[in-house]
């Protein structure tokens, strides 16, 4: 309550009205969803490049209904116009985003939320079943992958009609005898289809590691198989996606206190070194920490704006705490030289 009064009074708070339903969404809840712009990534300066990413915009936001908490994973549809998320509660989340003229996200509008649905098309229930927490839409849109942990397993859910109904399994492609309880596959993505990986889906584990410590992973499919990414200490991996030229991005985050030790960054991994029986890693490409408007940073999505520039869309899990915020965050990818990954540059 503390932290919605003190969102009330914040300067340039926008209230987001409901709208119409996105295309292909299911029979969800609508409900209500209001949002603070977040004009400057970082608290202390207004320079705009952090690494490879330049900022362009966000903003929190919050619900008076509670099955808005835990989003762990979010994919953008139509240009940046709709999106699709999941929650560690077992909820799918569908919207619009609300930007403007220039393409800078301003709120949600129109959001929807539905249960989640076992194979049969009960709802799930309780945390265990429906922990929720990477997600990847086919490229025709019709088909969401999510992936559980504490139970770990891939499900496959029909978005063309107009009721979510079963899942479909998919089978794991690391053995869930590897995966541990709580830090299972936090990422779900669909290559290119003309990358390296030909279109294959790939996941990769927050933190359950082999005996040399590095995490498990895997490319889903017949001639796929489980790979390892190199971990270093005191990162975990919180989601992933595909640049539009195969390379992966892997959402990373660090938690060693509550006022000091939360930081976020970005790595690079070249599409081609990624394949069945390999090691990978590679450089850090972003990377941000409390000086910066960041919190429990646990979903991105990489996408083609209309000008065909890349972005990055981040958002964070508030874990139902009042201590705690969702997020939205957008950047554009930005080629060339990089800057040392932890310093702003122009602006």
């Amino acid at each position: 309550m503390r932290r919605r009064v003190a969102s009330l009074l914040l300067a340039g708070f926008l209230a987001v009205p409901l709208a119409s339903r996105p295309a292909g969404a299911g029979a969800g809840d609508a409900i209500a969803v209001d949002a603070s712009l977040i004009p400057q990534f970082s608290k202390h300066s207004q320079t705009a490049r952090f690494g490879r990413l330049t900022y362009l915009g966000g903003f929190s936001f919050w619900s008076p209904d509670g099955r808005l908490h835990g989003i762990s994973a979010i994919r953008l549809r139509e240009k940046g116009a709709a999106f699709v998320a999941v929650t560690d509660n077992g909820c799918r989340v569908e919207g619009r985003i609300t930007r403007d003229a220039g393409g800078r996200p301003l709120g949600l509008s129109g959001v929807e939320v539905t249960a989640l649905t076992d194979l049969v098309g009960r709802p799930l229930r309780g945390k265990a079943a429906g922990d929720a927490e990477s997600l990847a839409l086919a490229p025709d849109g019709r088909t969401a992958y999510v992936g559980f942990e504490q139970r770990h397993r891939i499900w496959a859910y029909d978005l063309s009609g107009t009721e979510l109904g079963r899942a479909r399994s998919v089978p794991l492609p690391v053995p869930a005898r590897e995966l541990r309880a709580n830090k299972g596959l936090e990422m779900l993505a669909i290559a290119p289809q003309a990358s390296p990986l030909n279109g294959a889906m790939v996941t990769v584990a927050e933190h359950s590691i082999d005996p040399a410590g590095n995490l498990f992973a895997g490319i889903a499919g017949e001639d796929g198989g489980v790979f390892k990414v190199r971990r270093n200490d005191g990162w975990e991996v919180s989601d992933g996606d595909f640049l539009p030229n195969g390379d992966l991005l892997l959402l990373e985050r660090r938690f060693e206190g509550i006022f000091s030790g939360l930081g976020i960054r970005i790595r690079r991994i070249a599409g081609d070194a990624i394949r069945p029986g390999a090691l990978v890693d590679g450089p850090v490409v972003f990377e941000a920490d409390l000086s910066d408007e960041i919190d429990n940073m646990e979903g991105l999505d990489v996408w083609l704006d209309g000008e065909g520039r890349t972005r990055l869309t981040l958002v964070s899990d508030d874990n139902g705490s009042l201590f705690q915020r969702n997020i939205l965050l957008e950047f554009v990818w930005t080629d060339g030289d990089d800057p040392a990954p932890g310093l702003a540059s122009g602006g």
